[in-house]
């Protein structure tokens, strides 16, 4: 077959599978588009999932008819000089107008301040349409109907009206997030109104609050880090407040929303010893910094990025989320006294079911019972909670006099129930701690703390394991060599293409060397860097706490309660267990008397 140039309706149509590849594709382009041309006020309506119709109007800066022209032909924008890489604005390629009027029928109305009136351009399947004057203020009206009428076959990987309907409101939120000093209003037969004001002062924080509700900002983390002209900002859940998927994570680079696994990644790794692997942290944070390091012109959607140096970048928000989780201490989510007033209602639902997803504390309601798989036998406590050897009771009261230790964050202990839940008494309602996920975190602590201060200690092998792998492996891990020695593993080049290993952290007792090596060059291939082998040591940290903590039906006397809430107070992350539950739930007197229909 020979060869022949491709027509420019063809192209055309190319270029649109790129760009269009749904509904929410075309609000995206468009919305960043109104924002590209400095709108205060974005409206978006739209029908049939955005099927049928998607208007958008804003009143920026609008275009005159030489520029609207121009506008809707491939690879024309107003908004690339000669340096690529020195992108500052959401739109540069050029091609989203162009790719748009090639699958529907677009019509993009404009008028520039400086006209007497507006002007309009129609494309319908590639064919353009004389301009024509048009009556409208300034700004800017697109109206995109029959979406992919010109190419039907991508109808029919459509979903559902409510599905593409949704897709769109993530994409309008993800965008007014990242530029909350803009007023977004989003409505149509298929949808629910969304309105987000301008947020003024409130900036960033307010506009949050605004998407994600207060009681995420009622959970939240600030996150305020800065690193060789990098600064990361925003907030980040309390890792007790977390979802069943990502859908609740937010990043922007330089005010762009995306969708980029190394930022999904170092968000992961900055919870990795506080959150369960099968939950997700509820997240918005902004990374800026200089244009120049970063590409964004790796694939039409944008939606990915590239970073000069990614691991200054991971670095930097994996160190950050682990400084704010230190810093918010023994706090847990403020979710809680509702969740387990929610526990004792009919027809509740069990931990953790689609129904809560939200509400991540009901889990610090369930029974003692459900912890059997976790403490099968007695284990000796660490130091401070002694055993004691008396007649178990559901309850035995702290009787000294109310004191200094009520005014404490977690109160004074009063009672020990099921000897599994210590009762304490707080200024203004009550504090219930299930012991035993509690003192394992206090544990698990201990012993990052002994690792942290010795180092990983090594057990040398009596014949070395010789690992066969490709040699670009063998190359990524000998280049790291010195970095996995300070976690206990000693390799050395066997030939180009095999790897000797010397010595493996003594934690990890028994080592499947070849497994080991061939994840830890997976991870430096993708990454650039690794935290397998630290995660490994983190995960036999928190099994040996686990085992080595104050069981449930452990009784406790009334000092050993004590000590348990002081310790609480003073470890970070001791609001949740290893495995991401709460160890804690509070009970406002307010709450209590919601229970006992007071309220």
């Amino acid at each position: 077959m020979p060869i022949r140039r491709l027509t420019d309706d063809m192209i055309n149509r190319i270029a649109a599978g790129e760009v269009v590849e749904r509904p929410a594709s075309v609000v995206k382009e468009l919305v960043e588009n109104a924002i590209d041309a400095g709108a205060k006020r974005i409206e978006i309506v739209t029908a049939g999932g955005g099927i049928a119709l998607i208007r958008i109007t804003d009143d920026g800066s609008g275009m005159d008819a030489a520029d609207l022209a121009v506008a809707v032909e491939r690879h024309a924008t107003s908004k690339l000089a000669d340096d690529l890489l020195d992108i500052r604005t959401l739109g540069f390629r050029g091609e989203a107008l162009a790719s748009i009027g090639a699958v529907a029928r677009l019509s993009i109305s404009s008028r520039h301040a400086g006209e007497p009136h507006g002007w309009e351009v129609a494309v319908s399947g590639g064919i353009v349409e004389p301009l024509r004057p048009a009556a409208i203020a300034k700004g800017t009206r697109v109206e995109v109907r029959d979406l992919f009428f010109a190419t039907p076959a991508r109808l029919k990987f459509m979903k559902g009206e409510r599905a593409e309907a949704s897709a769109i409101t993530d994409v309008v939120k993800r965008l007014a997030m990242a530029h909350p000093e803009i007023r977004f209003n989003l409505s149509g037969s298929d949808r629910t109104a969304l309105d987000l004001p301008s947020t003024g002062d409130g900036g960033f924080a307010e506009r949050l609050a605004q998407v994600l509700g207060r009681d995420f900002a009622d959970n939240a983390m600030i996150i305020d880090a800065a690193r060789e002209g990098v600064r990361l900002a925003g907030q980040a859940g309390l890792p007790t407040f977390h979802r069943a998927n990502g859908l609740q994570q937010y990043l922007f680079v330089n005010g762009r929303p995306v969708r980029d696994k190394l930022l999904i990644g170092a968000l992961r790794a900055g919870y990795a010893d506080v959150m369960a692997r099968d939950r997700h942290p509820v997240a918005a944070l902004q990374l800026m910094l200089d244009p120049h390091e970063v590409d964004v012109n790796v694939h039409p959607a944008k939606a990915d990025v590239r970073f000069r140096d990614p691991g200054l970048v991971r670095g930097l928000i994996v160190g950050a989320l682990r400084q704010a989780i230190h810093q918010s201490g023994h706090r847990a989510t403020s979710t809680g006294g509702g969740a387990t007033i929610a526990a004792f209602r009919p027809g509740t639902p069990p931990p953790f079911s689609s129904a809560h997803a939200s509400r991540p504390a009901y889990a610090a309601a369930r029974s003692a019972a459900a912890y059997a798989w976790e403490a099968p036998s007695f284990a000796e406590p660490q130091t401070g909670f002694e055993a004691v050897n008396q007649p178990s009771a559901d309850a035995r009261a702290h009787d000294s006099p109310a004191d200094a230790r009520i005014a404490r964050p977690l109160g004074a202990a009063r009672a020990q129930v099921h000897s599994t839940y210590v009762i304490a008494q707080t200024e203004d309602g009550i504090v219930i701690v299930d012991q035993h996920a509690a003192h394992e975190r206090l544990v698990y602590e201990r012993l990052k703390q002994a690792l942290a201060r010795s180092g990983a200690a090594r057990q040398i092998l009596l014949i070395p394991d010789i690992v066969d792998l490709p040699s670009e492996d063998v190359a990524r891990l000998i280049a790291r060599a010195e970095e996995l020695a300070e976690l206990g593993l000693v390799i050395e080049g066997f030939g180009p293409g095999a790897v000797a290993v010397r010595e493996t952290p003594a934690l990890l007792g028994s080592v499947d060397s070849a497994a080991l090596l061939a994840d830890l060059a997976d991870d430096f291939a993708e990454w650039d860097g690794s935290t397998r082998l630290a995660e490994k040591l983190d995960h036999v940290a928190a099994t040996m706490a686990c085992h080595g903590s104050v069981r449930a039906g452990r009784q406790l006397r009334p000092e050993e309660m004590d000590a348990l809430l002081r310790e609480m107070e003073a470890t970070p992350g001791s609001g949740q267990c290893n495995h991401g539950r709460p160890t804690y739930v509070e009970l406002k007197l307010s709450d209590i008397e919601r229970l006992f229909g007071r309220r």
